[in-house]
């Protein structure tokens, strides 16, 4: 294996990161399913989430500033919080009522499919063999990390509850695509704005039906585990959508289950399996597929203007009137018309159409935005 050809950039670092981050509020969360209605959990981890990013975002900006969305994004976002933080969550618990949580798990594993699916059939991302084949893989090893070895099934679940679960899964891959479309913007207020919402519509709704919230010992630490798997986790996926579009980021994501349980395996001193190491031997091949994608071309970049944090590398050459010549900064800055060749991904400033698949070692295939 070839370390060198390996893709650690700043943006595959960030959607692992939240991976593990997202992962392991799984077996912290399970110690509190028992003790409040799971509409109300789920409420209290998005508030925390929530008010945990508005602080975060109080104390970077030194107080509050205007986030900056343009007319066209906010119909983005607010359609990003009606699919992943309302509807894909109270479709969740609607399943959970009628299936089993080994079914449960197994299904979930779809989010990674319909992401994918999603983002190369109507959003028009680019992918190759190479992206598919370690998609597969890692919805192969979540499919085993699925595995229930009592009586080797995928466990048993009705109908109805397996197709509110889809649904769910459907909702945050169309959540997964939307948020690409706001990516470039101040991803601590999304984020925390995305949270806010959710929190209030899933708490109101479980007060609605006579619910309590608890004492604030265990409120406390639930929304501290909501901060760092729901919170700080989207943030670390907003950044990385920005840098590796929908499909492979949602790939990447995919592996968020194997950390689970290798946590609870860790911490809580969990017994695994041979499904569990076969999961780990399947991702770490669907990873290294995409750690070693090679998509180099030659294309052109139309006239651009959007704001995001950035420095002055081949992408962003332009003037300033006032600068203090720190980087990163954000800016509303313009891009010119540009043709070059270099190896990439479908990030904010590679967002074009294939008229054939490219290869490194071809010329002749342009690009058109």
């Amino acid at each position: 294996m070839n370390i060198s050809r390996l893709d650690f950039s700043p943006p595959v670092l960030a959607v692992l990161a939240a991976a593990v981050l997202f992962g392991a509020s799984i077996p912290f969360t399970k110690q509190f399913v028992g003790d409040m209605p799971a509409m109300l959990l789920v409420g209290i981890l998005y508030l925390g989430s929530g008010l945990g990013l508005c602080v975060l975002r109080i104390f970077r900006d030194r107080g509050w500033r205007n986030p900056e969305l343009t007319p066209k994004e906010w119909p983005w976002l607010l359609s990003a919080v009606a699919f992943g933080g309302v509807a894909g969550p109270i479709l969740l618990m609607l399943g959970l009522l009628h299936t089993t949580a080994a079914s449960a798990s197994l299904l979930l594993n779809f989010e990674v499919v319909f992401t994918a699916l999603l983002a190369w059939v109507v959003f028009k991302e680019n992918t190759d063999q190479k992206i598919v084949v370690g998609m597969l893989c890692i919805v192969a090893g979540g499919l085993l990390l699925s595995w229930t070895e009592q009586d080797g099934s995928f466990g048993n679940g009705s109908i109805p509850g397996s197709l509110y679960i889809l649904a769910a899964c459907l909702c945050w891959g169309i959540d997964n695509n939307l948020m690409r479309k706001v990516s470039v913007s101040d991803t601590l207020f999304t984020a925390g704005f995305k949270g806010i919402v959710s929190a209030v519509v899933n708490i109101g709704w479980a007060l609605l039906l006579g619910h309590t919230i608890p004492i604030w010992p265990v409120s406390g630490t639930v929304m501290f585990i909501g901060f760092l798997g729901y919170g700080l986790s989207l943030v670390l996926f907003l950044l990385a959508l920005r840098g590796l579009g929908a499909a492979r980021t949602g790939a990447y994501f995919g592996v968020a289950p194997f950390f689970g349980v290798a946590i609870a395996v860790g911490f809580f001193q969990e017994s695994t399996s041979v499904w569990f190491w076969g999961a780990g031997l399947l991702m770490a091949i669907g990873l290294y597929l995409h750690l070693t994608e090679q998509h180099e071309h030659v294309h052109q970049h139309i006239g651009l203007r959007h704001a995001h944090r950035h420095v002055h590398d081949e992408h962003h050459q332009h003037m300033h009137a006032l600068w203090d010549e720190k980087e990163p900064h954000h800016h509303v800055h313009e891009h010119m018309m540009l043709e070059h060749s270099h190896r990439h991904v479908p990030d904010i400033h590679h967002r074009h159409t294939h008229t054939e698949r490219p290869s490194p070692e071809s010329d002749e295939n342009s690009e058109t935005s």
